[in-house]
C-alpha cells in the first residue's frame, strides 16, 4: 500500500490505533484496528481465504488461454467450469483444487439466492463469450478484421494485435473484465459483506462468545469477512501489506484508480475499512463492522464505474484513426459496463445500475455494426450517465 493513513475514522465514529490480536479485542464500543491486516488467536494466524486465491489465479490462467488460438472449446469451458483433479491449468495446485470459477459467477447471497433464473442467465453469458472465442475469432485468427467480419486488427505504430468478433469485441477482454462484476464484486459486497452471510445461523452467538469453526483457530464471521479481503488482495505476495497490481483483476484497476490523482486515497479507503471492519468482528462492535462494510460497498462499486468511463473515452480519442486500439479500449469497457449490475449502494440491496440499464447500454454499444458503427456522441452520452450516480465526472476519469 502507497501510503497507510491511521487515526481517527469519522465515519465510523471511533477510534484507531496499532494492535494486531485478536486476543486483545474486548465488547466495549472503541475498536481498534491494527496497523496491517494481521490478527491472531492465541498465538494462531487466523485469517484465510484461499479459496478466493485459487479463483483469481484461475481467472489469470483463463484470461490468457483465451488468446491462444491452439485451445478447443472444451479446454477452455472445462477451465472455467473446472472440476477437482483433471488437469486444466498449468498450476498443479489449481488442477487440485475443488473450486471452480463458474461455480461462483453470478451466485452471491443478497442478488441471486432467489434469482437463478438471472444467475443462470448471467453464467449462460460466460459459455456462450467462451464459446464464441473459438467458432468465431480463432478460425479468422490470420484474416483482417473488417465491419461485419471477426478477424485481427494492429494497431498503429506498434505489433499488438487484437483479435476481434464481428462487431469488434474481443470476447477475452469480455470475460476478463466481466468476471471483475460477476465474481469479484459480487462476491466480495452482496456476498461476504452482507449481514445475511455475517451474521447466518449461530454466526453471531458463536462470535460473541469466541466460539472457532470446528478445526479452525477463526470465528466463521471472521471467516466470511477475510474471504470478501481474499477477493481484492488474495493473490499479493504479502495480503497482510498489499502493494496492489498483483492480477488481473480488481486488485489491477484499485491500482489504476489509486494512479489517478482525481481518486487518490480510495486504496487507503478501502484498505483502512477491511482492517477496522476486522477489528469490530473481534471486538463485537457489528455498528462498526456494518459501517466500514458501507465504505467498502461504496469504494470498490466506484473501481467498476471509473473503468468504464475511463475505457469509453479512452476509445473516443483513437476511434478515428486506430480501430484495433479503439475497440480494445471499447472490449474493456463493455466488460466493466456489465459489470454495473454487480455494484452495491450502501445501505440498500441494490446496485447502482439495475441489469435492465446494463443490458440497454450493451445494446447501445453493439447495435448495427457494433463497435464498427459507434459514434462519439454515443460514447459521451453512456459515460455521462454512468457518471452522474457516482461523486465524479467523466473529465475526472480521463487520466
Amino acid at each position: 500500500m502507497k501510503k497507510l493513513v491511521l487515526g481517527l475514522l469519522v465515519t465510523a465514529g471511533v477510534l484507531t490505533s496499532c494492535s494486531s490480536d485478536d486476543d486483545n479485542g474486548s465488547a466495549d464500543s472503541q475498536v481498534v484496528a491494527p496497523a496491517t491486516y494481521a490478527f491472531t488467536r492465541d498465538g494462531n494466524a487466523t485469517v484465510s481465504f484461499g479459496g478466493q486465491t485459487t479463483r483469481i489465479q484461475m481467472g489469470d490462467e483463463l484470461t490468457s488461454a483465451l488468446k491462444d488460438n491452439s485451445r478447443t472449446q472444451e479446454q477452455l469451458a472445462a477451465m472455467f467450469a473446472h472440476t477437482e483433479g483433471a488437469n486444466n491449468f498449468m498450476d498443479t495446485n489449481l488442477n487440485a483444487s475443488d473450486k471452480s470459477i463458474r461455480s461462483k459467477v453470478a451466485a452471491s447471497e443478497d442478488y441471486f439466492s432467489a434469482n437463478t433464473t438471472v444467475s443462470n442467465a448471467i453464467k449462460a453469458d460466460f459459455d456462450s463469450w467462451i464459446t464464441a472465442q473459438t467458432t468465431e475469432v480463432f478460425p479468422n485468427w490470420n484474416v483482417t478484421a473488417t465491419q461485419g467480419n471477426a478477424g485481427k486488427l494492429e494497431e498503429l505504430g506498434s505489433n499488438t494485435a487484437r483479435y476481434v468478433n464481428a462487431n469488434g469485441l474481443e470476447y477475452d477482454q469480455a470475460v476478463g473484465k466481466s468476471l471483475i462484476g460477476a465474481l469479484m464484486t459480487d462476491q466480495m459486497l452482496n456476498n461476504y459483506l452482507s449481514p445475511a452471510v455475517l451474521d447466518a445461523g449461530d454466526n453471531r452467538t458463536n462470535n460473541d462468545n469466541d466460539i472457532v469453526a470446528e478445526g479452525k483457530s477463526y470465528t466463521t464471521m471472521e471467516h466470511k469477512w477475510d474471504e470478501a479481503y481474499g477477493y481484492l488482495y488474495g493473490n499479493e505476495e504479502t495480503p497482510a501489506t498489499p502493494q496492489l497490481n498483483r492480477d488481473g483483476f480488481l486488485n489491477k484497476y484499485l491500482d489504476r484508480v489509486e494512479n489517478d490523482t482525481d481518486f487518490a486515497g480510495i486504496a487507503d479507503d478501502i484498505y483502512n475499512a477491511f482492517k477496522l471492519g476486522r477489528a469490530a468482528i473481534v471486538a463485537k462492535n457489528y455498528e462498526v463492522r456494518d459501517a466500514q462494510a458501507a465504505i467498502i460497498k461504496e469504494k470498490v462499486s466506484m473501481i467498476v464505474a471509473i473503468r468504464a468511463v475511463y475505457y469509453l473515452q479512452s476509445a473516443k480519442t483513437v476511434l478515428a484513426t486506430d480501430k484495433a486500439a479503439a475497440f480494445h479500449d471499447l472490449s474493456e469497457g463493455f466488460g466493466f459496463i456489465y459489470s454495473l449490475q454487480f455494484t452495491r449502494k450502501p445501505d440498500t440491496n441494490a446496485p447502482y445500475f439495475s441489469k435492465t440499464e446494463v443490458d440497454g447500454y450493451l445494446s447501445q454499444l453493439m447495435a448495427g455494426n457494433g463497435f464498427w458503427d459507434i459514434t462519439p456522441d454515443t460514447l459521451d452520452q453512456i459515460s455521462d450517465a454512468i457518471a452522474s450516480r457516482f461523486a465524479f465526472t467523466t473529465a475526472q476519469t480521463i487520466n
